[in-house]
């Protein structure tokens, strides 16, 4: 595998074909707002719901939402031309309606903080249809996708019809659909589900994001089941402290929470997951616990591993009853995953023995993801974009090799900039030589980013530390890893994994690690072949 392959074509709407057709009035009753009725008395029936004036289609309710640069409502003569038949907007965006039009041509309804109720709304236009699914959800820092394809397979095997949100992609009926953010805004999350409902979908795996669950957007949603991962630091720039991030994470399984889980399955193998489980206990959730190293519901013996990478290991249920399992995919906190991925099909009331088999041969896009062009050296890319995240994939990595690592790292613009000296830090620690480079600079200065990322390498005992280099330009970095590495040496290329794009200044230019390793890989193999003929 070098390149991955092209997605099948996306469905032409993430709609339903068929949407409920609901009265303006039962939506402002549901979400408690004040309805204030179109000039000529007009109430329109609401078959969707949309946050962009530009997207809005014929019947659309058009949620016209306060914005940091401009409030929605600004653009309601381009929803009304579109075919908004009402507006969902605060008392704000009411004036700016009135100042736009002598007469209401549509309803608005108006509520004081609408984005806390625009969940419940979307649920409803679209006929609640998260109630009529098994809908899973997977918070965490990291392993969030990885349990989710694991998952996926899982289920699949056992004989549901599954659907996937993801990071990487949305899958709706076999149909994959890349994803713009990990977890999609409320009206486009309730038209996914009502979509997958109308396509004959019974289960749903769905990765939960801290933003997701801070700012709403999973509001409205029937969870038959949450699972925890873990939790290290990241998006502090959003949260602000880790105890924050954690608490925004909890908002799955916490008592007070409009979107708890019925049953929840939490990883125990830190402090973190020790936390959330009891969370989640006191709610009166169904609760399973799992880990690879502490006391839990869940665990694991017999662990091994064969030199491809590949991971055997027993399952142990809490009743007791053990189940032989394999995985292609490297690493200890793996194992975890898969454990947690079984632990949630018992949960959600499949078979976990067919369960089980089916996570043996998935393969996760840009975890752990080996990049295989004939040379002597094992070549990776993985997604580890947190400080935790790079030590245990270059930990995992020694495990699998007696040679060097060479790793390709930097850190994102715009971003939480007290991890990008932990950065540095983790992998001077693990690598014998750490190649810092450009991750996705957005508006940022990237020798800037650079500097900080290294600042955080040098602090590093000089003793156990990598020798350091500090690469201007993605590609050259990772040519330069690759023209380093000898026969049973580790490349790897950290930060980015299935991404396919690298913003720089504002502009998403082409780019893909996978991609431009095997090709840094072809160039070395082709100069090799010339100096030996």
């Amino acid at each position: 595998m070098s390149v991955p392959a092209d997605p099948q074509p996306a469905p032409s709407s993430s709609r339903p074909s068929r949407p409920p057709q609901t009265p303006v009035e039962n939506i402002a009753a549901a979400a408690a707002a004040e309805l204030v009725p179109a000039a000529d008395g007009a109430r329109g029936l609401v078959t969707g719901v949309e946050l962009r004036a530009q997207g809005i289609l014929a019947g659309d309710l058009f949620a016209a939402l306060p914005g940091s640069s401009a409030h929605g409502a600004s653009f309601a003569s381009d929803a009304i031309e579109r075919g908004a038949v009402a507006i969902f907007t605060d008392r704000a965006g009411l004036g700016i309606v009135r100042e736009k039009f002598d007469r209401l041509p549509v309803p608005v309804l108006v509520h004081e903080h609408p984005r806390t109720v625009l969940g419940r709304v979307s649920a409803l236009v679209y006929g609640n249809p998260s109630e009529k699914m098994t809908v899973i959800g997977i918070t965490g820092t990291s392993g969030k996708t990885t349990t989710a394809y694991l998952l996926e397979a899982a289920l699949s095997a056992a004989g549901r019809r599954t659907g996937l949100i993801g990071t990487i992609e949305t899958r709706i009926a076999g149909m994959r659909v890349p994803s713009a953010l990990t977890t999609p805004e409320a009206p486009h999350l309730h038209a996914l589900f009502a979509l997958m409902v109308e396509r004959g979908l019974d289960t749903v795996v769905m990765e939960v994001s801290s933003h997701a669950l801070s700012l709403g957007r999973v509001d409205g949603t029937v969870f038959s089941v949450g699972a925890f991962t873990n939790l290290s630091q990241d998006h502090l720039d959003f949260h602000g402290t880790l105890e924050e991030y954690f608490l925004a994470k909890s908002r799955l399984f916490a008592v007070d929470s409009r979107v708890r889980t019925r049953s929840a399955v939490v990883c125990v193998d830190d402090v973190w997951g020790r936390r959330m489980a009891e969370i989640a206990d006191s709610a009166g959730s169904i609760l399973l616990t799992v880990s690879v190293n502490a006391e839990s519901d869940w665990t694991v013996a017999d662990w091994s591993k064969d030199p491809t990478g590949n991971q055997n290991f027993t399952l142990v249920e809490p009743s007791g009853s053990r189940h032989e399992a394999s995985i292609r995919l490297p690493g200890r906190y793996n194992v975890a995953n898969a454990v947690l991925a079984a632990a949630i099909c018992a949960a959600a009331g499949v078979d976990v023995r067919r369960a089980i088999d089916g996570m043996a041969e998935v393969d996760v896009p840009g975890r752990v993801q080996r990049i295989s062009r004939g040379q002597g050296f094992l070549a990776v890319v993985d997604y580890a974009h947190k400080p935790a995240a790079v030590e245990a994939v270059i930990e995992t990595l020694r495990e699998q090799t007696e040679g060097r690592i060479a790793v390709v790292l930097g850190a994102g613009g715009d971003r939480d900039k007290a991890k990008r000296p932990l950065m540095g830090a983790a992998g001077a620690r693990g690598a014998d030589l750490l190649v810092i480079t450009d991750d996705n600079p957005r508006s940022e200065d990237p020798d800037v980013i650079r500097d900080a990322v290294q600042a955080g390498a040098l602090e590093v005992d000089e003793d156990v530390r990598a020798e350091v280099r500090n690469v201007a330009g993605r590609g050259s970095a990772i040519a330069e890893a690759v023209q380093w590495a000898r026969e049973g040496d580790v490349v790897l290329v950290a930060g980015k994994g299935h991404e396919i794009g690298q913003d720089i200044g504002g502009v998403k230019y082409p780019f893909d690690d996978r991609v431009v390793l095997a090709d840094a890989i072809d160039r070395r193999i082709a100069e090799q072949a010339r100096a030996g003929s």
